[in-house]
């Protein structure tokens, strides 16, 4: 029966104190510090099992099961838990027993073990050791992770002794293992902020103006319908909570394909007696269906793949959700949520799997990928000095992260108002893409323990802005009754407008990369700008910097008629270069270590030609190479993220990315070529240091 125990007996050396191990979660290439919730924990049965029973002998009290995981969940008084883990433990129906854990600094938010671990070994490490490493270790094999060499799935036995934390920070110590982490469950938390204020119609859409709509607020989606209204064989698949698929909006002959319940584990993703349903709300803005009554969505004659979540973002459900959308054929994937987390850094198979479905979906071209930046009047990556908390849940200088936003082939969605304003709630940064129309509202993020509730501090000035009408639940359900509601919003709303657009993009030119998808939804903004100050914060981020990009509303709000005529003019790439330039910088250049600057080294392109394809060869050498992020950066200062940090304990790195193995330089497909090209290393952790000992560049054009 696998132990919960905190204690080691084992001093392996693994970068983290013995008496830390257990308590420190290695997460994508990060060390994230735990601490126990003392009035919980769960169990996983083996079969028939009686909670009731259960709670009857150890005094401690059911409160949920969480299905993926085969979890239940029950709290006790602090002072019982160790002695109702033991009972638990010593039951022959309970496989294990685990304590439940919350983030440092931010003790709202629980995060649930399960039984599984993802372990990337070094290339040079065969199967037999790898055999002999999980036999150690009472770990049983189960899956390849797609798209991560010699990385795998494990389950952990009933002849393991130690927790999946405790066990994955061991694993780190030993010269065969890259990374280790356990698979965790946290409650997924959707990004919307609800409104009063009622307003008949999709100002969001188009509009002349009006009362507190400033001018040009909207998409101009009205001038995109004149080229096209979307065609069914462009899927927008909608992630979220549940679907009313009875809906008049999301009728007609093919318009609802592949629908999922991951939740349920069937094909029926409606909602449930008391369900809101946010999805159906999301799903409204993108797709509605042009019918003559109720609304219409952006782009109102493409298809709707709706996939219900299991509500927790595990790494399997993770997985799921995105290759079930490559499978069924989404083309754009809109996921209107993120991590009920002040910090949360994905794992590498939650990264994998996003990768795959933005480099492999759509045969190859690429799914397009758009999240809500989030609610919470905080950078997606960044730290702010907290203040005026309720009992100062958040205090000081705390980092903030939003794993899902920040990943390189993400489009994150900030929010703006029908005045053109930043919307109170919206999450901002440097990784922020876009900007989309919707409500105004305080911000929404908030935490709640055992008993209470503890909220953002609050904007005492009044907010300015129109609410988001969409559909609702038919009849008394939902967010209002009747069969629509005018108090959606949030950032929530801004993504199903922007996975709209690109909808449109897609149904004007199916041709395109989910990269050009993401150029052409970047440079056909209109440059909205907002020189108030944040009323909340104080902060002043509303307008561009010289690479035309705003942290507030990325490279700004989306415009669906420039963004379509781009799309038209755009044709495919020559598929057959037959010439090609080379470039050589030999130049060594020490990498500053735990410096986000990094170093760039530079190559000129005096060729005045197309990219048809292209190559990059690096040669680093560095003490741990899982601490660095490598970047290409063309002419025209698009940003290419090379490499992530996946190379664990690698010191060597001699590697060439080209368009075949790393699909994301189909981005720099059919731009210029001359000019300079950077080569840019960051080395985000201390201690390890290295060298860039030189790059190249090939670029193919046409003869």
């Amino acid at each position: 029966m696998m132990s919960d125990s905190l204690s080691s007996s084992n001093s392996q050396t693994t970068g983290v104190p013995a008496s830390s191990q257990g308590v420190v979660l290695q997460r994508g290439g990060e060390e994230l510090i735990l601490e126990k919730a003392w009035e919980r924990f769960t169990i996983s049965p083996t079969g028939d099992f009686s909670r009731e029973q259960f709670s009857q002998v150890n005094g401690a009290v059911w409160r949920r099961t969480i299905p993926r995981a085969k979890l239940e969940l029950f709290t006790v008084e602090p002072d019982q838990l160790e002695m109702a883990m033991s009972q638990a433990r010593a039951d022959e129906k309970v496989a294990f027993a685990s304590h439940v854990y919350k983030f440092k600094d931010n003790p709202g938010t629980y995060l649930y073990l399960s039984n599984q671990i993802t372990i990337q070994f070094a290339t040079w490490v065969d199967s037999a050791k790898i055999n002999t490493i999980a036999s150690t270790f009472g770990l049983i094999e189960t899956q390849p992770v797609l798209g991560l060499p010699n990385t795998f799935v494990f389950v952990i036995s009933k002849q393991a002794t130690e927790n999946p934390i405790k066990i994955t920070n061991q694993l780190q110590g030993l010269p065969e293992v890259l990374a280790a982490e356990p698979n965790i469950f946290i409650q997924q938390e959707p990004h919307y902020q609800p409104s009063d204020s009622l307003y008949p119609q999709q100002w969001y859409l188009n509009h002349n103006s009006g009362n507190q709509l400033g001018l040009g607020s909207h998409i101009y989606v009205e001038q995109a319908w004149d080229i096209t209204r979307g065609v069914r064989s462009v899927v927008v698949a909608v992630v979220d909570d549940s679907f009313d698929l009875h809906h008049p909006d999301f009728q007609g002959t093919g318009k609802v394909v592949a629908p999922r319940d991951l939740k349920e584990n069937d094909f029926l993703p409606l909602p449930g007696e008391k369900e809101t349903s946010h999805g159906t709300a999301c799903a409204g803005i993108a797709i509605a269906e042009e019918n003559g009554q109720g609304i219409v969505g952006v782009a109102p004659g493409c298809a709707l793949m709706p996939i219900r979540t299991t509500g927790f973002l595990d790494d399997e459900s993770i997985e799921d959700i995105f290759n079930w959308a490559i499978v069924h054929g989404a083309s754009v994937i809109s996921c209107s949520w993120g991590a009920s987390a002040v910090y949360f850094p994905l794992s590498l198979r939650q990264k994998a799997a996003i990768t795959r479905a933005a480099t492999q979906g759509r045969n190859g071209k690429g799914c397009i990928i758009v999240f809500a930046a989030g609610n919470a009047n905080r950078p997606i990556d960044g730290t702010i000095n907290e203040q005026n908390w309720p009992k100062n849940i958040l205090q000081g200088q705390t980092a903030w992260l939003s794993g899902f936003a920040i990943h390189p082939d993400v489009i994150a969605v900030s929010a703006s108002t029908s005045l053109n304003k930043k919307a109170a709630y919206s999450n901002w940064g440097e990784n922020i893409s876009v900007c989309a129309p919707s409500n105004n509202a305080p911000p929404g993020m908030w935490f709640q323990e055992t008993g209470f509730v503890y909220t953002q501090p609050t904007i005492t000035t009044s907010l300015s802005g129109l609410g988001m009408f969409t559909t609702d639940q038919l009849g008394a359900a939902g967010y209002n009754p009747g069969n629509f509601t005018n108090n959606f919003g949030g950032t929530s709303s801004a993504t199903p407008v922007v996975a709209g657009v690109a909808a449109l993009i897609l149904s004007a030119n199916p041709d395109l990369t989910a990269q050009q998808v993401n150029r052409i939804l970047q440079e056909t903004t209109d440059k909205i700008v907002d020189p108030e100050a944040d009323p909340q914060l104080g902060l002043s981020g509303g307008t561009y910097d010289s690479n035309g990009h705003c942290i507030w509303f990325g490279y700004g709000k989306v415009n669906a008629a420039k963004a379509v005529r781009a799309a038209q003019k755009l044709g495919t790439v020559a598929s057959n270069p037959t010439r090609e330039v080379r470039a050589e910088n030999k130049k060594e250049i020490m990498i500053p270590d735990f410096d986000t600057r990094g170093i760039r080294s530079v190559l000129a392109i005096n060729e005045n030609v197309t990219v048809a394809d292209i190559q990059v060869t690096v040669n680093i050498f560095h003490d741990f190479l899982g601490d660095l992020e490598i970047y290409l950066i063309a002419p025209n200062n698009q940003q290419i993220l090379l490499q992530s940090r996946t190379l664990g304990r690698q010191t060597q790195l001699e590697r060439t990315y080209t368009v075949r193995s790393h699909p994301v330089l189909k981005q720099l497909l059919s731009l210029a070529a001359k000019g300079n090209w950077l080569l840019q290393v960051i080395d985000y952790s201390p201690e390890d240091v290295g060298k860039l000992n030189g790059w190249e560049l090939v670029i193919g054009y046409g003869g």
